[in-house]
This record gives structure tokens, sequence and C-alpha cells, in this order.
């Protein structure tokens, strides 16, 4: 993780001061046991740059996690991120300058604007090239975001989803680092610490003179604090009449469910991941045949929950592999369980890498928006296992059509940085079809969302019915 701050023109050389460092010694610190270091690798009368680095110690970074259990303790990114965890590294460094107070003779210029050159990375973000510009540019910065080549074994993407990203105006130095202090966790979309109360303050604090006139405040607002009675507090501050409703007419930006919305002229009320539950939901209700259902990849239990209220529905089995998802979607289960004529899904950890007796030769299985966090190459053994042993009368699956991508402007090559990959309508009518002659099943395709003609529909979907089996109604 790393921050570059280089000055230029008159008062360069002010920046040693406002930063109090002295250039001739190297700051080197540990803090809760992350290593920070700030050095100066330009120093002249018109050009001054310093550098601070942040070496995480990635044992401390686990200590007390509720996530030790699981393996994405050892596989994740916020090692080497620039985030939360980098901004509370670098506070005690740069909290002269972020809070203005020099020396007292340096006073005055803590109030000058400087030509500022400012670089920082790698963030790892969901939101697009050209939301990152308008956060920044809108403050007045000049903005370019560099991307590193990926060279995978494997085709996954061409370059990388990581950024660094380059800023340069001419702006006061405490400013800047409130700019920045504000609006990198909002890009990492991460807080490895508690939110409450003082989050508040430190949003009305930096963003001060500026955030309450900034196009995207809604979306920061958002992301920097994240529950609505938090949100609700700040919201009068900023004149925000219901700042959860975050409604951006060329991005999407809320990410709740990881699939982008249309960009349209006029953006649907209602969201795709709804859309997609109501096609399922209706779907189910039309088979002759649905007393039981699995449904793989369950996460959060909103598609099980909707299942469970369906007539002659008597068992719900939501598959899901990660413990977190599934403690959420208890309480979901739970909450609906007080409605009338409800069937609780069971929820069953597991994973479409690992056979289950319990899943065999059920009326309805459901993959949404699944195979395509499933490796290309790991794919035919996986369908093999669903067609081939389990054997269900009805199979439901969606994911996305990466033909429709450009009507979200998207830089990146997929939706989402864990798709493994996106097929073209073709290619899933490909696939699809091959699995049905292989296996003896009859497929039907259909889009979900508003078409475009010349892109089709943002999902698509599939529905298997075993040969001689069922029929839809």
């Amino acid at each position: 993780m790393q921050l570059a701050i280089k000055a230029t023109g008159e008062g360069a050389k002010m920046l040693t001061f406002l930063l109090s460092k002295n250039p001739r010694n190297l700051y080197d610190r540990m803090d809760k046991g992350h290593r920070v270091r700030l050095t100066y690798t330009v120093f002249s009368d018109r050009e001054v740059e310093a550098v601070i680095f942040v070496t995480p110690d990635p044992v401390e970074l686990v200590k007390n996690s509720p996530d030790t259990y699981q393996i994405t303790q050892y596989i994740n990114d916020r090692e080497f991120v620039v985030s939360s965890i980098f901004c509370s590294d670098i506070r005690s460094a740069l909290g002269t300058a972020l809070n203005g107070r020099p020396k007292e003779e340096y006073l005055d210029w803590a109030k000058h604007a400087i030509q500022l050159n400012i670089g920082f990375g790698p963030v790892a973000t969901d939101l697009p090239d050209s939301a990152i510009k308008e956060l920044f540019e809108t403050l007045g910065y000049q903005i370019e975001i560099e991307r590193g080549q990926a060279a995978y074994n494997f085709q996954l993407k061409e370059r990388s989803s990581a950024r660094f990203i380059n800023l340069k105006g001419t702006v006061t130095v405490q400013k800047a680092l409130q700019h920045l202090f504000v609006l990198i966790p909002v890009l990492d979309n991460y807080r490895h610490y508690f939110i409450d109360e003082r989050e508040i303050d430190k949003l009305e604090r930096y963003g001060e003179g500026w955030l309450s006139h900034h196009p995207l405040k809604d979306l920061i607002i958002k992301r920097t604090l994240r529950f609505r009675e938090l949100i609700d507090q700040v919201g009068a501050k900023f004149h925000q009449p219901d700042i959860t409703k975050v409604n951006l007419t060329n991005i999407d930006l809320t990410k709740l469910d990881t699939t982008p919305e249309p960009t349209l002229e006029s953006q649907p009320v209602v969201r795709l991941n709804e859309l997609r539950y109501q096609r399922v939901v209706k779907i189910v209700e039309n088979v002759s045949s649905k007393e039981s259902i699995v449904d793989f990849g369950a996460g959060e239990g909103k598609l099980s929950v909707r299942l469970g209220f369906i007539p002659g529905v008597k068992e719900i089995l939501a598959v899901e592999p990660t413990e977190k998802e599934q403690l959420r979607a208890l309480k979901r289960f739970s909450e609906a369980s007080h409605e009338d004529d409800f069937i609780a899904p069971i929820p069953i950890w597991g994973s479409l890498y690992y056979y289950d007796e319990q899943l065999r030769n059920k009326d309805v299985m459901i993959l949404s928006e699944v195979i395509e966090h499933i490796d290309e190459g790991r794919l035919p053994r996986v369908m093999d296992t669903i067609f081939g042993s389990y054997k269900p009368k009805v199979l439901i699956v969606t994911t996305p059509n990466v033909e429709y991508n450009p009507v979200y402007q998207m830089d990146e090559a997929v939706r989402h940085k864990d798709h493994r990959f996106e097929w073209t309508r073709a290619q899933f009518s490909q696939w699809t079809h091959s699995l049905a002659r292989n296996y003896s099943y009859e497929v039907q395709l259909d889009g979900i969302g508003e078409g475009v003609e010349g892109y089709g529909h943002p999902s698509q979907i599939a529905i298997f019915t075993r040969q001689g089996g069922i029929e839809n109604e």
C-alpha cells in the first residue's frame, strides 16, 4: 500500500513543514503490528515528493476476526490494497497535515493551495472507472487510472481489476488529505472496524465545504455509514430527504446484489435482482410437481424465502458454502416463519463441487447467478453431477448476458470481480442445448429484465425439463 504526494511550483518546499516530517530523517514506525514508513524521493526548490508505505502484518489482520474459521482469512487482498486499514495506519503519520495544524509560522501555508500530484494504490473497487472519475473530477482534480495486465494461466480476464489512481490539482494539502480519507474507504467499500456515531463526526469534519454539494454525496454517505440509523442522523446535515435511495443516471453504484442495472434514459424502478426472483418464482409456481426444491448458492436466503410461500411446496433445501451468508439466511427464515403458510427453508452447508446424497431426485433445482462463479474448466464436472446424479425434474439456470454489458457503460470485462466468465446469448444457447441432448432434457431459453435491441436482456435464463419426468403447465 502506498501514497505519494508531490508538490510542484511555488511553495513546494512547504510540503515538508505541512507534513511535519524532516526530509533528512526516515519516518519508520510500527502501528498495531503494521509498519509505516515515509520518505522523500524528490527534494528541490520547486519539486518535493513524499511517499508513505504501509506493510501490514497478515497475522495481525486476522486476529480477533469472526472469519478466522474460514479459508478467506488466507485468500484475500487486505494485505495489499489501499483501504480503511491503510487510512488508519497513516493517520498518525499525517495527522498534522490532515488537521491543518503545522507550526505557527507555517499556518498561512496550511491555507495556501499548492500544485499537487497524488498517487495511491493499488485500489480494489467495484466501482467503474467512470464513477471513480466523477468522484474526483468534481473536486477539481485531473485523474488518470492505471491498470496492470493480468497474466493468468487460464482464461479469466486480460487486465487486473486493481487500479492505481493518479490525481493532479491545485489544492491545500489538508483538503487533499481529507478528500482521500473520505473517498478511499468509499472506493474500497470495506471497513475493518465497527461503524458507529464516530464515523458521522469524521464524515462531517473531513467533508466540510465539499461533500454537501458533491453530485455523488448519496453514494459517499451510504458507503461510509452503511446503517440506516446512522444515515438518517447525517441526512439532515447534508440535506438528504432519503439518502438510502441512491439514484444515479449514468452508472449503477449500489452493487447490493453484485449485478448492475441498465443505465438507460429511464432507470427501472424494480431492480434486476428483484425481476430475477419474480421470474424464478413464477416458473416454479407453474410447474406441476414442486414439492421439493433445491436453491443452490442460496446466499442470504432472499429467493428461498419467496419459494417458501408458494402453495404446494413442502421442502426447500437452501444450499450455501459461506457460513456468514447462512447466518443471515437463518435470520431471514426466522422472521418469515411468523407468516401464515410459510414453509421454512432448511439451510445446508454445501458446494457444487461436492456430491450430497440428500439433493437427489428433487422436483426443482435452481442455480440463480451461480455458474459464472465457477471456472469454465470445472463446469462440465459440476453439470454432470447435477444432471447425471441429482437428476432434478426441472432445473432453472440464470446467468448474465455479456452482450448487455455495454449498456452499463462498464470499463470492466465482467460485471463482478468474482465472475470467472460471462457468456453471450449464442454461447449460452450452445451450452444449454448440448447439456439437454446429452442428458435427455428439454430446454427453453429466455431473457430477464428490460431488453435493448442488439444487446438482448441483462440476464438470460434456461429452464431444463427432464424428458418423461414433468411438463410445464
